[in-house]
């Protein structure tokens, strides 16, 4: 008797812990909806009102300041700020050099990072990474009179000014060359021209922007690598919740032609694709 009384306690028991069960995930919402990380993480920005971006400030076209207005503008500014309107919150800026950008993400200074994020599996493995909102390919900077830098094989040997962080850093150092860390590209380029360095490598927008801008005739592109593909993405924590709704923002900016605009008036195409 006392064994089958123990049996229907247990079966009470178990009874009523499997509705709860059930609820424990997903979470029910109304009308039947569920709520996932992101539904959660998307609710938790929204109340906060805030999309909080770190970049550098640094960086023409993408992320810098208008010489007359002071004003933080770019490409990679624009493309963020209407990502936060379609999330339904604000983007607020943190200005940073990039070879502190990403401590000051995982330090939770800001949300994510909006500064040309190149696409790599090492960046992959370590952060969470949203689809590409631009697609560029490197090039060589060097002194308008040289003549030696005309290859990939030609830099074998040769000393770039990168921040030291990079993805052109990287991408020097597996070319061979030696890397002199510096704290962006008005820097490096800058080195080139004082001939402490004898290239640079970086974004082909970046130096399209940069001739444009300058009239420099000082430096020139010593090659470009067109068949090097580089997306960029933005970069998030690990496990951030955000990067399903910020891809979804991406996607209706495409469909609706924001990108494309953001893009023209910045390089006179759409780079996003």
């Amino acid at each position: 008797m006392k064994l089958k009384r123990a049996a229907q306690l247990l079966t009470i028991v178990l009874t009523g812990l499997l509705p709860l069960a059930a609820c424990s995930s997903p979470t029910s919402q109304p009308g039947g909806a569920t709520t996932t990380g992101a539904d959660t993480a998307l609710a938790e920005l929204q109340k906060s009102g805030v999309l909080k971006v770190g970049t550098e400030g640094t960086y023409s076209p993408f992320t810098f300041h208008d010489a007359d207005t002071n004003e933080l503008t770019g490409y990679d500014i624009e493309v963020i700020t209407a990502v936060a309107e379609k999330l339904g919150v604000k983007a607020e800026f943190s200005e940073t050099k990039w070879d502190a950008i990403f401590a000051g993400l995982e330090a939770k200074r800001y949300d994510l990072v909006a500064n040309e994020v190149s696409i790599n599996a090492e960046r992959q493995a370590k952060y969470d990474l949203t689809d590409p909102y631009s697609v560029s390919y490197p090039v060589v900077i060097v002194k308008a009179d040289n003549t030696d830098i005309t290859s990939l094989d030609s830099v074998k040997g040769k000393t770039t000014a990168q921040t030291a962080t990079s993805n052109w850093a990287d991408f020097a150092r597996e070319a061979g060359a030696t890397v002199e860390p510096v704290d962006g590209f008005t820097e490096a380029v800058a080195a080139v021209k004082a001939g402490r360095v004898d290239a640079t490598f970086n974004d082909n927008l970046a130096a399209l922007e940069y001739f444009n801008t300058t009239k420099d005739t000082s430096v020139k592109v010593g090659f470009e690598v067109p068949d090097e593909k580089v997306t960029q993405a933005f970069a998030l924590r690990k496990d951030s919740g955000l990067v399903e709704p910020i891809n979804a923002a991406l996607k209706d900016l495409a469909a609706d032609g924001t990108l494309a605009k953001i893009g023209e008036k910045w390089f006179g195409e759409d780079i996003s694709k």
